[in-house]
């Protein structure tokens, strides 16, 4: 049996909107403390800003890593590289096309709905090196996997990933 171990780890480019959101509850946080030494409600306020500002930390730095394992892709978010979360598994039995994300065997599938799941970085780079899975006929995600795991998937389902 072919078994085949893939890894994968791709950077999600940070937000600017999460950004700002900790850099304001910090400063909040700083401001609440001061003001609660004079007026003493003041500290809940600095107390619930610290608790947002804690977890806007957390999920302001994001990596998602792509794992395929024996016709089976997972993928995992890691959080502030410290967290890591299950986020999804994929079996390269269900998946009806696997292509780059402006190739032309995307054609056929722009007119139908899916719901849409972002896994990438992001960023449009030129080369785009992000691809699209449709998966079970009815979800569409958007990955940014390595050569050798586009090949590794490949190698499984020859029919159904294509590189052009």
């Amino acid at each position: 049996m072919n078994e085949s171990y893939v890894e994968c780890l791709v950077a999600k480019k940070p937000s600017g909107g999460m950004a700002a959101l900790k850099v304001i509850l910090i400063a909040l946080t700083a401001l609440g403390v001061l003001g609660g030494m004079v007026f003493f409600p003041l500290l809940v306020v600095a107390a619930a800003a610290g608790v947002g500002a804690y977890f806007a930390s957390l999920h302001a730095s994001m990596e998602y890593e792509y794992l395929y394992v024996d016709r089976e892709i997972s993928v995992d978010k890691i959080f502030n590289k410290t967290r890591r979360k299950k986020a999804e598994k994929f079996e390269v039995d269900r998946i009806e096309i696997f292509a780059p994300i402006n190739s032309w065997h995307m054609d056929s599938y722009k007119n139908r709905q899916f719901k849409t799941t972002d896994y990438s970085s992001g960023v449009a780079g030129q080369p785009d090196k992000r691809y699209v899975m449709i998966y079970n006929g009815d979800r569409k995600v958007i990955f940014e996997p390595s050569a050798a795991l586009v090949k590794a998937v490949q190698s499984v389902a020859p029919r159904k990933v294509f590189l052009d």
